[in-house]
């Protein structure tokens, strides 16, 4: 049975069909968090101590390593809608097989270079000593499922570019209830405290990648049908993926640093004061990761419709998609921010039992969690300028504006004695949100008015504006 397309084209129904595409894949990011969350709640139920902040300290190293190569995923998914919206199944086809491929090479090289490393990485971090030989058992074990992982989110890419965010949801559902359930089995009945919990999150990542790779091969009708025994690289489209997708890792790879460098700055504290601000500060940052995935679901929708609409021809769409992305970031974060903040301390309960890890916990959610909508702006502008073909344009300014600032911050004002706190530290996030969504929405306004549409371009290509270079 085919999947449903989902009209990404059409003026009418638009925001419609906009919040049909978003819905199944912001449920399947808050699964994703609620299943991540389970390892930190298990295990601070069921595990040792300072688990929780052992897990935690290694969110920083993983998006470094693995974001950077996810963004490759973004740019399947917009070379993908441009086919989509252009009619061109052929390239679609060419695109689907050098996907599978380049996620398998990347997937086992990424998943080897972290196991290797991790351990080295933790040290260099600072990370506390009650934490680090629980922290490293994680990351070595984790890395070990990270080619399973960038496997699902390739194929998924290439699902939600042409309309389908269901089967990812389903698939990530029922890989999401066998972590659950596994990491009660490990944790709970054969007490392997973190570790259990990574092997349970290599084997859901197994599951998933399964599930959608079978999907993709047995599936019929559609706008491409997959053979297995046609996957290959093709170069032309590694190239154009690489060129759309690399910035985008880059500039996760660029808030990775920084949010790396404010790690330390967490470790820092925390050996002075002791572990639980770690675990205060882990158990705040999940919390936060709702909020935060809810919205960046919402302005990925602005990636796939607007770059559906760039390959269609369609200047209007894209204008008007990115005004019901930034309706719909509003109202998410102000629906969620708004509940978590209400029951921040109970919520905060459920991961950490420490007074004191409660409290600072609550320090970096009231700062965080009342200005996140900024963070979501920031993310659709960003994602808007890549939609119209200017892949390295966001990651530049993004280095610039969250990266270069909070260095500037952490090593000049951080040291200051007044401001050498974690809430203080957390206030560094959303000035550079500030800084950082204004000068996207600049450039995008002046080049979505310069943007035109030649008569017969390559419509699947990237690219810019008539008389403006690519970024």
């Amino acid at each position: 049975m085919a999947f449903r397309e989902i009209d990404m084209t059409s003026k009418k129904g638009l925001l419609k069909n906009l919040c049909i595409f978003i819905a199944p894949l912001m449920l399947t990011g808050i699964l994703q968090l609620l299943y991540t969350a389970s390892d930190l709640i298990v295990c601070g139920i069921f595990g040792s101590e300072h688990s929780v902040g052992a897990i935690s300290s290694t969110n920083a190293l993983i998006n470094l390593i693995v974001n950077l190569f996810l963004g490759l995923a973004i740019g399947v998914n917009v070379l993908m809608s441009r086919c989509f919206g252009a009619g061109d199944a052929e390239k679609g086809k060419r695109v689907a097989y050098t996907a599978m491929s380049l996620s398998l090479i990347i997937g086992v090289a990424v998943g080897a270079f972290g196991a290797a490393c991790s351990g080295i990485f933790l040290r260099w971090m600072g990370t506390n000593a009650e934490v680090i030989e629980l922290a490293t058992d994680y990351l070595f074990i984790y890395f070990i499922g990270v080619p399973f992982t960038i496997i699902y989110n390739f194929v998924a890419a290439l699902l939600r570019a042409v309309g389908d965010t269901r089967k990812p949801f389903y698939f990530l559902t029922a890989s999401g209830v066998i972590n659950v359930l596994l990491n009660l089995l490990f944790v709970a009945v054969i007490k392997l405290d973190v570790p259990g919990v990574a092997i349970a999150t290599a084997i859901s990542q197994f599951f998933a990648a399964l599930m959608t790779v079978l999907y993709i091969i047995f599936k019929k009708g559609g706008f491409f049908e997959f053979r297995l025994k046609n996957v290959r690289i093709y170069l032309k489209e590694t190239l154009e993926i690489v060129r759309i997708g690399l910035p985008a890792g880059l500039q996760s790879f660029i808030f990775s640093i920084s949010n790396i460098m404010i790690q330390t700055s967490v470790n820092e504290l925390s050996n002075a004061a002791g572990a639980v601000i770690t675990d205060g500060n882990g158990a705040a940052s999940s919390l936060e990761g709702f909020v935060y995935t809810a919205m960046n679901t919402c302005a990925q929708g602005t990636v796939t419709f607007a770059s559906a609409n760039y390959g269609a021809k369609n200047k209007g769409n894209i204008m008007r998609v990115v005004l019901y992305v930034l309706g719909l970031v509003s109202a998410v974060w102000f629906i969620l921010s708004g509940v978590i903040l209400l029951a921040r301390i109970p919520l905060l309960g459920l991961y950490v039992s420490d007074p004191q890890a409660v409290y600072w916990g609550e320090q970096r959610l009231v700062v965080l969690l009342s200005t996140y909508f900024l963070c979501g702006f920031m993310d659709t502008f960003a994602y808007a300028l890549r939609s119209i073909g200017y892949s390295v344009l966001p990651t530049v300014i993004s280095a610039c504006g969250a990266c270069v600032f909070r260095l500037i911050w952490i090593f000049f004002i951080f040291p200051i004695p007044y401001f050498h706190n974690l809430m203080w530290l957390a206030i560094s996030y959303p000035v550079s949100w500030v800084l950082t969504a204004a000068t996207h929405l600049i450039f995008f306004l002046v080049l979505y008015k310069k943007l035109r549409f030649s008569e017969s371009p390559e419509v699947c290509e990237d690219k810019p504006p008539e008389g403006e270079e690519a970024q």
